[in-house]
C-alpha cells in the first residue's frame, strides 16, 4: 500500500509573521499598527509583489517615490524605512544592502510652538471638566496627549508628586513631577472614576485590559481598583460575540477636538494643539532656569539634542532682548 506522504506544515502568511515579530520584540500596538500600513503600502506600489521578490532597489524606489512624488516629511519618510527594513531584517531574514544612495526627504528647521503662561491660562479657562484637567495635566508634567490618557490609578505617586510613565515611546518608563495644584483635582477625580468602578464591579463588569501576560498570571488585577485608567470613557464596550463588557480609557481625539474649539474660542493667534503644552512645559522650565538633562528626562527624551530645540524659544530670543533703537 503506498503511503500518501505528510502535508508539509504551511508557512505563515506575511502579516502574521509581521505582527508576531512586532509582539516577540514588545513593539507599541500603535507603531505595529503604521509599520503594516506601510508594508501594505510598499506591496501596493509595486502590483502586489511578495516582498520576498524584492530587495534594495525596491525599496529605493519606494522611498524616493515618498520623498519626490507625494512630498512626505523626512520623519514620514523615515518612518516607512523603519517599517520595512524591521520586515526584511526580522521576518524575511534578509539584508536590504546599501540605503546610501536614497534621496531623503528635505528636513526643515521647525521652531515649536510655545505659549505664555497667559495664553495657557487663556485655554484652560475655555475648558471644563475633565478637558481641563487633562490638559492641565499636560502642561503641568510634560505628557504626550497618548501617555496622559493611559494613565492608571498606580502611576499617580501623591506622596511623592510624582507621575509614572509605563511603556512611553520607545517602550520607555519614566517618572515626571506631579504638580501641586492638581493634587486636589485629581484626587477628586478619582473619588468620581472609583464611584462608576464601584458600579462597573456591581453589575457584575469592571474589568480593564492589562499589558502582555499579566491578566493571565494575575486574573484578579483586571477588576482591581490601581489597575483602573484615571479617565475612563463615559460608556462601557461590549463585545458582540461573548458579550462581556468593560471600560476603556478616553480616546485622545476627544480631548483634541475640545482644545481646538478651546484655542478658537480664546482668540489665540498661534496653531496650538494638546502637543503645544508639552512644548510649553519644557519652555517654561528652561526659562525658570532648570537644566536642559533635567527636562532631558522629565520629557523622555533618548537625545538630549532633540531637548535642545528648546533653548531656540526661550524668551531670551527676538521678544526677550533691548533693541538698539530702544537705547537712543
Amino acid at each position: 500500500m503506498t503511503q500518501v506522504p505528510a502535508p508539509s506544515p504551511q508557512r505563515p502568511k506575511l502579516l502574521e509573521s509581521f505582527r508576531d515579530e512586532l509582539r516577540v520584540r514588545r513593539y507599541a500596538p500603535r507603531t505595529g499598527k503604521t509599520y503594516e500600513s506601510w508594508i501594505r503600502r510598499f506591496i501596493r506600489f509595486h502590483h502586489q509583489r511578495h516582498p520576498r521578490e524584492m530587495g534594495t532597489t525596491e525599496i529605493h524606489q519606494f522611498l524616493t517615490h515618498l520623498a519626490v512624488v507625494e512630498q512626505v516629511s523626512a520623519s514620514t519618510q523615515n518612518q516607512a524605512l523603519s517599517a520595512l527594513l524591521f520586515l526584511y531584517r526580522y521576518v524575511l531574514k534578509s539584508d536590504v544592502g546599501n540605503l546610501d544612495g536614497l534621496v531623503r526627504a528635505h528636513r526643515p528647521k521647525k521652531l515649536p510652538v510655545v505659549l505664555t503662561p497667559g495664553e495657557v491660562r487663556s485655554v484652560v479657562n475655555q475648558l471644563a471638566g475633565v478637558n481641563a484637567l487633562v490638559v492641565r495635566l499636560i502642561y503641568g508634567t510634560g505628557l504626550r496627549i497618548e501617555e496622559a490618557m493611559m494613565l492608571r490609578v498606580k502611576d499617580l505617586d501623591f506622596e511623592r508628586r510624582e507621575v509614572i510613565v509605563r511603556a512611553g515611546k520607545g517602550n520607555k518608563d519614566r517618572r515626571t513631577v506631579l504638580p501641586g495644584r492638581l493634587v486636589e483635582p485629581l484626587q477628586q477625580h478619582l473619588k468620581m472614576v472609583k464611584s462608576i468602578h464601584a458600579k462597573d464591579l456591581s453589575e457584575g463588569w469592571g474589568k480593564v485590559l492589562l499589558p502582555d501576560a499579566l491578566a493571565r498570571k494575575y486574573a484578579s488585577a483586571p477588576q482591581e481598583w490601581v489597575w483602573q485608567w484615571v479617565f475612563p470613557q463615559q460608556y462601557r464596550w461590549r463585545n458582540r460575540q461573548t458579550g462581556t463588557q468593560g471600560r476603556h480609557h478616553l480616546d485622545k481625539s476627544v480631548i483634541q477636538k475640545a482644545v481646538r474649539k478651546a484655542v478658537l474660542a480664546s482668540g489665540l493667534s498661534k496653531p496650538a494643539g494638546c502637543h503645544t503644552f508639552r512644548h510649553s512645559f519644557a519652555t517654561h522650565l528652561l526659562e525658570a532656569g532648570y537644566d536642559i538633562r533635567t527636562i532631558q528626562e522629565l520629557l523622555g527624551h533618548t537625545d538630549v539634542r532633540t531637548t535642545m530645540i528648546y533653548t531656540h524659544v526661550l524668551n531670551r530670543g527676538p521678544g526677550g532682548i533691548i533693541s538698539p533703537e530702544d537705547r537712543l
